[in-house]
C-alpha cells in the first residue's frame, strides 16, 4: 500500500502523464520528419524524466501507469510548427510543476519535480526557441536537421 496521500499520488500521476505525452509527441515528430534536433535529444531526456518519476512510484509502492499517448498526439505540418508547439509545451510544463510542487513536502518528490522543471525551463525551452528561430530563418536549417558544431552536438 502506498504511503502517499491522495494529492501526492495524483501529482505523481499527472507528472508522469505529462512526461509520457511529451515523449510521445517528440517521438511522433521524429517519425514524421526524421532525426531532427532538438527532438531527438529532448525525447531521450523525456525518457529519463519518466524513469525518475517511475522510481518514485516504485519507492512508494504504486503501480507504474503505462504510456497512453502513442498514436494519440498532435501531428505538425512542419518542423517549425512542432518547434513552436514545443516552446508552448515547455512554458505550460513550468506552470504544471509550479502547481505540483505545492502538493507535497516530501523531499524525494520535491527534488524530482524541481529537477524536471529546471530541465524544462533551462534546457528544453531554450532548445525549442532556437529551433523555432532556425526554422524561420529563410531556409538556413529550416528542416531542423542536427548540425554538428565544434565541441559536440547541439
Amino acid at each position: 500500500m502506498a504511503d502517499l496521500n491522495p494529492e501526492e499520488i495524483a501529482a505523481l500521476r499527472e507528472a508522469l502523464d505529462d512526461e509520457h505525452r511529451a515523449w510521445s509527441i517528440y517521438d511522433q515528430v521524429l517519425r514524421d520528419f526524421g532525426q531532427v534536433a532538438p527532438f531527438d535529444n529532448i525525447r531521450e531526456a523525456e525518457a529519463r524524466h519518466q524513469q525518475a518519476l517511475e522510481a518514485l512510484f516504485r519507492l512508494h509502492g504504486l503501480p507504474v501507469p503505462e504510456n497512453p499517448w502513442p498514436g494519440k498526439v498532435p501531428r505538425f505540418a512542419s518542423v517549425q510548427e512542432a518547434c513552436l508547439a514545443g516552446v508552448q509545451a515547455e512554458i505550460d510544463n513550468a506552470a504544471l510543476y509550479d502547481r505540483l510542487l505545492a502538493s507535497t513536502r516530501r523531499p524525494e518528490i520535491l527534488a524530482v519535480f524541481r529537477n524536471l522543471q529546471e530541465a524544462s525551463q533551462q534546457r528544453h525551452l531554450e532548445s525549442f526557441r532556437r529551433c523555432a528561430g532556425r526554422s524561420s530563418d529563410g531556409g538556413r536549417g529550416g528542416h531542423g536537421h542536427r548540425r554538428r558544431h565544434r565541441g559536440g552536438a547541439e
